[in-house]
């Protein structure tokens, strides 16, 4: 399970939501095995006076936040970092310097979907590897 929040200045982000999407969604189906058909994305364009940013960093410059269920490996979130990274810039010619990527990781009963607790629903995909094992929620 990944919820994505994607931040950005409107003019620069709106008319590329449907090409960043699709990137997002390719870098968390190969890091993190998550089904092809599993992508929840929100976008939040923000004119220029409500997103304030550092000199350094372009008009280009966003924000992706990943809410993720907690228990993936270090390797897979850093594998999910890199890629998105190397994507962004290889598809969207968005430098590494104009984007920043947060992971926040809940425990499962923390989650609430299709009426229940993450750590009650049967899920047909990996959600967390810790090491030892594959760990299926529900």
């Amino acid at each position: 399970m990944a919820q994505v929040k994607i931040y950005g200045l409107r003019a620069k982000l709106t008319p590329i939501k449907g090409v960043l999407s699709d990137v997002i969604h390719a870098c968390a189906v190969q890091a993190l095995d998550l089904p092809i058909e599993k992508r929840f994305h929100r976008f939040f364009p923000l004119e220029a006076e409500d997103f304030v940013y550092p000199a350094d960093r372009s008009a280009a410059y966003t924000i992706i936040e990943v809410n993720l269920m907690a228990g993936r490996s270090i390797a897979a979130r850093k594998r999910l970092v890199r890629l998105l990274f190397a994507e962004i810039h290889a598809v969207l010619d968005i430098a590494p310097q104009d984007v920043e990527i947060t992971l926040i990781e809940e425990p499962p009963c923390n989650w609430g979907f299709r009426g229940l607790h993450g750590d009650e629903a049967k899920l047909p995909y990996k959600v967390a590897d810790q090491g030892q094992g594959v760990i299926h929620y529900g």
